[in-house]
């Protein structure tokens, strides 16, 4: 019988932190949501652009380098996304870390025929309103309201991924 004690009270721990794990997840997923923040850019024809054209649109904004074998990896999976979503109010916003050098952004978005903007954060200011991102690829999917509803650090689960801008696509 003492063997049985340490057992259900271990069971009962485990319990207690699933439901409080569950709890903290479930609010997560329904609680309030970090706006993104504003941000200024220019694209790499020259278009000045910013945040507040996000509007109603889901956007996706990748944090890369050219540097970035894993960023390297990830950006036909994105090419791919982009396309399938375009058209339906989804857009991606590559921005690449200010350490990069512009001449080889320039000429990776010209070779991989990148169909999204690209931005060079020459000062880091984009990365520094998203959250001080420092490491790539760092990726925050925005809903039609403005709110980061995921964050990714590493490549995504690209099929994952595309069911939530589906999702997200299909909200109001």
């Amino acid at each position: 019988m003492k063997t049985r004690l340490p057992i259900r009270r271990i069971a009962a721990a485990l319990l207690l932190a699933l439901a409080v794990a569950a709890g903290l997840l479930f609010q997560q997923q329904t609680g309030p949501r970090e706006k993104a923040p504003a941000v200024d850019y220019v694209l790499l024809d020259g278009v000045n652009a910013d945040s507040s054209q996000w509007a109603g649109k889901v956007m996706l904004v990748n944090f890369w380098a050219t540097s970035c074998t894993a960023c390297v990896h990830e950006m036909p999976q994105l090419i791919t996304l982009h396309e399938k979503f375009k058209h339906r109010g989804f857009d991606i916003l590559a921005v690449s870390m200010s350490y990069d050098p512009p001449a080889l952004v320039a000429e990776f978005a010209n070779n991989h025929r990148l169909p999204f903007g690209v931005a060079i954060d020459n000062s880091g200011m984009i990365a520094k309103r998203f959250g001080e991102v420092r490491l790539t690829p760092t990726t925050m999917l925005i809903n039609k309201h403005g709110e980061i509803v995921q964050r990714y650090l590493g490549e995504p689960d690209f099929a994952a991924l595309e069911s939530i801008v589906e999702s997200l696509l299909t909200q109001g």
